[in-house]
Formats: structure tokens, C-alpha cells, sequence
């Protein structure tokens, strides 16, 4: 009955994601085919709060691991969750610059990243996944999570001026022991060399992750 009752989750889980994802994907697609680059400046307006919903959803993830309904590891899947999240408040936070371009270059690689994973989540709860599925999944998610890496960390150094200049949040007041006050600017510049080094580890142990899982589907077609 628990068995049952987690695959219905999961499943129902994968797929509200996989929704979500496409319908971000054909909005911003019909949007820049409509428009042209002028769509740019109105993605986040658009599409911000289903992104945002997408996101903060993805955090269930980090629990479905925990908690042995999804067999991986988990410190890729944090690092990809607390990065995109992260990137959504500053984002939410810095209204001037929802408009860049780069933000729609974002949201393109995050949809790409969830369109490559949830279908083949889906395949896996209710049967075993073609090995095209399986090769594509496992080998476009690493390159195209480097490249939305990448992005992410050119945007933090995009936004510095940014958060420089916005009212009231020049810095942040910290009262332990004593009221101490830092420089936001400061701690962003602080989350950068964490970014990357967070990023290449996750980046590694994707790149096991795939070898171990083509290894292992090979020995089973072997076998059969």
C-alpha cells in the first residue's frame, strides 16, 4: 500500500513538473516567434511565477532522495536546486533587472534541463526507459546544466551594480552577538567562488552518475 502510494505520488509529482516545464517552454518559444528579441524584456514577467512555483517545488526533491523514494545522489540534486532557487529570489529581488536578456537565456536552459528529466522519470515509475531516453538524459543534462551554470554565475556578476544601487538592500544586519552590518554585494561575491566550486563537483559527479548507469544498463542487455 506505501509502495503504491508513493509511485502515485512521484508519478503525480514528475508530471505536474513536466507540465509546467513544457508550458513555460511553448509560452517563451511562441512569445520570441511572435515578438522576436522584444519578447526577451517580458519573460520573466510572463513566465516568472510558474518558473518560481517549478522551483520552489523541486526543493520536495531533495527529500524524496533523503527518504529513499529516488535511488541518487543527493549533493548534485541540492546543488542544482539551491542554485536555481537562489538565482530566483535575487531575481524577484532586482526588479530592473528582470528584463535582460540573459534572464530569458536562464529560463530557457532551466526548462531544457527539466524537459531532459522529468519524461524520463516518468518512463522509469512505470516501466524501463528506452536506452535513447536513457544515452539522451544522461548525456545532454551534463552540458546543458554547465552552460546554465555558466549563465548563472555571468547574471550574479550582471547583478552586482545592480544590488549596489537598490534601496535597502545595501546591506544586511546581523544582531549576534552584536548588530553587525555586511555589504550584500559582498556575500553575492562570496556565493560566486562557492557557485563554482559546487557547480564542477556537481558537474563530476554527474559525469560518474552517467558512466555507472550506461555500465549498468549494458551488463543487463548483456545478460538478456
Amino acid at each position: 500500500m506505501r509502495l503504491s502510494l508513493s509511485l502515485t505520488y512521484l508519478f503525480s509529482y514528475n508530471l505536474l513538473q513536466f507540465y509546467g516545464h513544457t508550458w513555460i517552454f511553448t509560452n517563451m518559444t511562441a512569445r520570441f516567434l511572435s515578438f522576436g528579441e522584444d519578447a526577451q524584456a517580458g519573460t520573466f514577467y510572463f513566465v516568472g511565477v510558474m518558473m518560481g512555483a517549478c522551483q520552489l517545488l523541486s526543493l520536495l526533491e531533495l527529500f524524496h532522495i533523503a527518504d529513499g523514494f529516488e535511488e541518487c545522489r543527493l549533493f548534485p540534486r541540492f546543488m542544482q536546486v539551491m542554485e536555481r532557487n537562489v538565482h530566483l529570489f535575487l531575481l524577484i529581488s532586482l526588479e530592473e533587472f528582470q528584463s535582460k536578456p540573459v534572464v530569458c537565456v536562464q529560463f530557457y536552459l532551466w526548462n531544457i534541463l527539466g524537459l531532459l528529466r522529468y519524461p524520463h522519470e516518468l518512463f522509469c515509475l512505470i516501466g524501463t526507459p528506452y536506452f535513447k531516453m536513457l544515452w539522451v538524459h544522461q548525456t545532454l543534462s551534463i552540458p546543458v546544466y554547465l552552460l546554465s551554470a555558466v549563465t548563472e554565475g555571468i547574471s550574479i556578476l550582471h547583478m552586482l551594480p545592480y544590488l549596489s544601487e537598490s534601496e535597502g538592500m545595501d546591506s544586511v544586519q546581523l544582531k549576534v552577538p552584536a548588530s553587525i552590518y555586511i555589504y550584500s554585494p559582498y556575500i553575492l561575491m562570496g556565493w560566486l567562488p562557492l557557485h563554482v566550486l559546487g557547480s564542477s563537483l556537481t558537474v563530476l559527479l554527474l559525469l560518474k552518475e552517467r558512466k555507472e548507469n550506461l555500465e549498468s544498463w549494458n551488463k543487463k542487455l548483456k545478460k538478456d
